[in-house]
């Protein structure tokens, strides 16, 4: 293995096991800030017993999201400084934004919330979980600004081999994030719902706390169906966009090796990615045609021909991502995705009705499908940040040439072990205290913040 294929292991590695956290943290807030709100609108107990004890869930997720984020910012340096000399006059703004005003706004006011329930009135200390899902969000909102540029470049020229910024607005108001945001922001509520779910599920299979855990999961229901409802249509339009700015991306996700007109979609597909052939596809007629442009005709262009413009644009080169795990992540992200959405609502039907609490086998299943989201986030991302090699900043900068000249295998082997078996450990704490308090339920003696 060279160094290269290292450093791009332990980046994927880490994010990943970051990426574990972050849409818990980003979801579950906003259910936190809901249940205080009701607390302080209807003056009912159970509410603030409610907002305790998701609340102390969110507490210990945020800490370990923040521990595992610290670590990728130092990769830039170890692992990928000709990366951070090529686009550090660009990421400079947003990531500084992102600390100097959204973390800081995130911490301050989550500090005020944990120490402040004896020390503030009702409805100050409720608007400051309200500050810390803001804030929150606006930290992955400028975390994606930087993101976009890598998916679809604005607002820069390059001098001197590097990316300069003489567009900040551009930057801003790349129209990728804008897809991808709300993308990211309903996956996170959609996360959490599930979450709360899955505990309450749990809880509900041993009849403790019935009620308690009864209504949390009637919130958590109504927002899983919204949310997951959110992410198939915001993903409609998504890919609808990726088709025009990164069309190799879609190809590869659909093993389209030909250029169609109309086009089919891959239920599923055994290919020869060395020969770039199928070797048997079950296709839905005319289904990918759709999907890019919402009707049944339309042409999608194919690997080889997306190949031959590459390197007539660029030069000679395999400009072609893996296509095994572009077609297989999408359709995991995809198929979970949709399963989810089924979920939730047959869940909010029985819920509704009241017969959940009887049907032990859909008990056991939901809580099973608290699983569901981490593995549609997590083959999300890999698609995303994998469809869109040779590049690391598509069209400008490719991945082999960003990786540190000074950084050997050695060095990056040890690191990316270290690091795994370090996140790895982290990853165990968190599902192990996350577990702890889950079981413990809503003990109010237990969540005094006193």
């Amino acid at each position: 293995m060279d160094a290269l294929l290292l450093a791009r292991w332990q980046f994927a590695a880490t994010t990943v096991y970051h990426f574990f956290f972050v849409p818990l943290t980003l979801g579950l807030v906003w259910l936190v800030a809901f249940f205080e709100t009701k607390y302080v609108t209807t003056g009912d107990e159970s509410w603030k017993r409610m907002t305790k004890f998701w609340g102390k869930l969110f507490l210990i997720n945020f800490a370990m999201g923040l521990v595992t984020g610290i670590v990728q910012e130092f990769q830039f340096g170890m692992n990928w400084s000709e990366y951070s000399r090529f686009v550090g006059d660009i990421f400079g703004a947003p990531l500084a934004i992102e600390a100097l005003l959204a973390f800081f706004l995130e911490s301050t006011f989550l500090g005020i919330w944990i120490f402040g329930w004896d020390k503030l009135s009702k409805k100050l200390h409720c608007a400051a979980i309200w500050v810390v899902a803001v804030g929150s969000n606006l930290s992955a909102l400028w975390i994606l600004i930087a993101n976009s540029f890598m998916q679809v470049p604005k607002g820069f020229s390059i001098q001197n081999g590097k990316a300069i910024m003489n567009d900040f607005v551009a930057i801003i108001t790349n129209q990728h994030v804008w897809w991808q945001f709300p993308h990211v922001i309903t996956s996170a509520l959609a996360t959490a719902a599930f979450f709360v779910m899955g505990i309450s599920a749990w809880h509900m299979l041993r009849k403790s706390h019935s009620d308690f855990f009864n209504r949390s999961f009637k919130v958590g229901a109504v927002i899983a169906l919204v949310a997951t409802s959110l992410v198939a249509l915001i993903g409609h339009g998504q890919a609808q966009y990726m088709i025009k700015v990164q069309p190799m991306k879609m190809a590869a996700a659909e093993a389209l090796w030909k250029s169609e007109n109309p086009a089919g979609l891959a239920l599923f597909s055994i290919f020869d990615e060395e020969k770039k052939q199928d070797i048997f596809t079950v296709r839905i007629p005319r289904a990918l045609s759709f999907l890019a442009y919402n009707r049944f005709e339309g042409e999608v262009k194919g690997i080889n021909e997306l190949q031959a413009q590459m390197e007539t644009k660029h030069g000679p080169g395999d400009y072609v991502p893996s296509v095994f795990l572009s077609f297989w992540t999408f359709r995991t992200m995809v198929g979970v995705g949709f399963a989810m959405i089924g979920i939730a609502a047959l869940s909010l039907l029985l819920a509704m009705r009241n017969k959940l609490a009887s049907n032990k086998l859909v008990l056991w299943g939901l809580f099973a499908s608290l699983l569901l989201p981490y593995i549609a986030n997590s083959t999300g991302w890999i698609f995303t940040e994998l469809g869109r090699q040779p590049w690391i900043v598509w069209e400008v900068l490719k991945t082999s040439s960003a990786v540190s000249p000074n950084v050997t295998a050695g060095m990056v082997l040890f690191s990316l072990v270290t690091f795994t078996l370090l996140y790895g450990s982290l990853m165990l704490v968190d599902i192990w205290l996350l577990t702890k308090t889950a079981k413990a339920g809503p003990i109010e003696e237990n969540l005094e913040h006193n």
